[in-house]
């Protein structure tokens, strides 16, 4: 007896079948194994405010949270997401009724999909997308309809007539991302509102992924798609504390919406982790709560980041898209040559970047359906110590000779 299945049936449910380990796991290994500066996975590495982790101290010494928070989140909690919504956007949600929190932003993610699709339903995302929404989607049963970003003057851009086109009598959901990762493009104003009109005319619910809120750049503006017209019935809007205060590993992320998009979320989140990061809530609400002067000086060190990996790509030979949000880069590595970007297999490329330059990043191909199209794009992560960066640029300074 060996415990084994004898069944001739794969072990994993086919659903996910296409996912196996992913490319961040593989990278980071790499990374250790090579000993290469690792821009791959999108984590900080200097943790956020001191006194935003001194208030998680002071609440596991006082026994907040130490047992199961409450499933709508820790009252002090919901009602800073209400607040800042308010202050920043002029959206006035009730924090008892409107407002869920969740573990980090994935968690959102999967309990909003998971509540809101049902199989056969279609969900149109743009591509190239966060990893999980694909499997989200698939453990929900959907249909992922991707609308890819294209290249475009310096920027990936959305062709609206593209959405238009997307979308089916079987479209329940558009899935949203902007800031985008992994592109760095920002949605205009415009953008958002032809949008909004797509979502209000085919009665299509949205799901809209802003964890990047605070981390614009240049003249673009992070717009909430739920300020539009129609939409504050329709949309479950996402955020999360990891990327804003730099503090990933607490897993603190949110919904906001209107009381009915709430309870059905909710309803799937509460079998998924049921509640999570009870003391680090407490700390969170003290940092959302923080004065606008944190906000600034956030955005402007990442976006000094930003332009030290960006113009240190370029001098390295890298056609670069130097992104309006996030804190990622994407580079097209054709302009290194065929041999060196190894014909434009963006897998390839990364797979040997660590014995080329001693540096990790990761192939966007991962993040389409269409691999193709994404073939040619790496994406480097900058929200690092400056002296990392300047370190991983001189190195990556190597490939152009």
């Amino acid at each position: 007896m060996t415990g084994m299945t004898s069944s001739a049936r794969p072990l994993l449910n086919r659903r996910l079948a296409e996912f196996g380990t992913t490319i961040f796991a593989e990278m980071s290994a790499l990374a250790l194994k090579t000993g290469s500066i690792n821009l791959g996975q999108g984590f900080p590495d200097t943790d956020g405010p001191e006194e935003i982790r001194e208030a998680a101290v002071r609440a596991l010494r006082d026994g907040r949270g130490n047992q199961y928070p409450p499933g709508p989140g820790v009252p002090e909690l919901r009602t800073a997401i209400a607040a800042h919504q308010e202050r920043r956007y002029g959206l006035s949600y009730d924090p008892d009724a409107e407002v869920l929190v969740t573990a980090g932003a994935t968690e959102a993610i999967a309990a909003a999909l998971l509540a809101l699709v049902e199989p056969g339903d279609e969900v149109v995302a743009l591509e190239p997308y966060y990893d999980s929404y694909a499997a989200c989607i698939a453990m929900a049963g959907g249909t992922r309809v991707p609308v890819t970003l294209r290249p475009h003057e310096g920027s990936f851009r959305l062709d609206l007539d593209e959405l238009r086109a997307a979308v089916t009598d079987r479209t329940r959901l558009l899935l949203i991302n902007t800031p985008h990762n992994p592109t760095g493009t920002v949605l205009t104003r415009e953008e958002l509102a032809a949008i909004a009109e797509l979502a209000v005319e085919r009665d299509l619910l949205v799901i809209t992924d802003e964890v990047y809120e605070h981390l614009v750049f240049d003249e673009a503006e992070h717009i909430p798609l739920v300020t539009f017209p129609g939409m504050r019935e329709r949309t479950v809007s996402i955020g999360s504390a990891g990327k804003t205060f730099s503090f990933t590993g607490w897993k603190v992320g949110w919904v906001t919406a209107a009381a009915p998009l709430v309870t059905a979320v909710r309803s799937a989140k509460q079998f998924l982790t049921y509640v999570a990061s009870g003391p680090f809530q407490y700390a969170v609400a003290e940092a959302l709560a923080l004065p606008d002067s944190y906000f600034d000086a956030f955005r402007a060190d990442m976006l000094a980041k930003r332009d030290v990996l960006a113009t240190g790509l370029t001098e390295a030979g890298f056609e670069v898209f130097r992104p309006a949000g996030t804190y990622f880069v994407t580079t097209d590595i054709r302009p290194l040559g065929a041999e060196l970007s190894k014909n434009g297999d963006g897998f390839a490329f990364c797979r040997a970047l660590p014995e080329l330059a001693g540096v990790v990043a990761i192939p966007n191909a991962v993040f389409y359906d269409h691999r193709e199209a994404g073939a040619p794009f790496v994406r480097f992560a900058f929200c690092k110590r400056v002296g990392v960066l300047e370190e991983a640029v001189g190195r990556l300074k190597k490939l152009a000779g």
